[in-house]
């Protein structure tokens, strides 16, 4: 198996951190963003969209972080982490949108002005990340997981930017609760962490 990204892409964290907790051996190679590598051949016949990260699991290629996180579980994980019960499974995908959406677009654009200098509105995209991160204190009030009473891939998809989000200057003092899930998945047996960088807040304003 082959995953292909860079250490700083937490679409690919998402993607490292679930083979790290299912425990599935792989080789992570690192694609040369700055030499855009991954708008020219080979890479675009991976993925045409040109964007990381890319999964090679035999005659298997997949792109799309999240739709890899559905086969991963599919294939590889018991029911707890792609339910099959259809409520279960809705409130998973619920969250597999969400980090399609609210999180890309929130905390994870957030990170991307600061860590990576894109030209975004962050502001825009801090605004954004309040509003979510909002939401998901309520919801995780008095519960452990994003999507159910175990861990799923909902958690992993959330948690690399989630996680990451002072990095983009989007403070989580406000959010007990979100602070004690994402200890919740640090404590998953084989947790893969992301690196820190150090864009965004001071340690103390975290």
């Amino acid at each position: 198996m082959k995953l292909y990204g860079i250490p700083l892409s937490g679409h690919t964290h998402r993607v490292q951190l679930f083979l790290g907790l299912l425990n599935l051996p792989h080789d992570y190679i690192t694609v040369d963003l700055r030499s855009g590598e991954h708008k020219k051949q080979p890479f675009l016949s991976m993925n045409p969209f040109g964007e990381i990260p890319v999964l090679q699991d035999g005659d298997v290629t997949l792109a799309d972080s999240n739709a890899i996180l559905v086969y991963l579980a599919a294939k590889y994980a018991d029911n707890r982490w792609l339910p099959r019960d259809p409520v279960a499974a809705a409130k998973v995908q619920r969250w597999l949108s969400a980090a399609a959406g609210k999180i890309a677009y929130g905390p994870a654009t957030a990170r991307l002005v600061t860590v990576f200098n894109a030209p975004r509105d962050h502001e825009t995209a801090k605004n954004i990340a309040a509003r979510l991160f909002d939401v998901m204190e309520q919801e995780l009030q008095g519960n452990r997981w994003l999507a159910g009473e175990h861990p799923t891939i909902a958690d992993v998809a959330g948690y690399s930017y989630v996680a990451h989000a002072p990095e983009g200057g989007v403070s989580l003092k406000p959010y007990p609760n979100i602070r004690a899930w994402l200890d919740n998945v640090r404590a998953l047996p084989g947790f893969v962490g992301m690196p820190a960088t150090k864009a965004g807040l001071a340690p103390e304003e975290v």
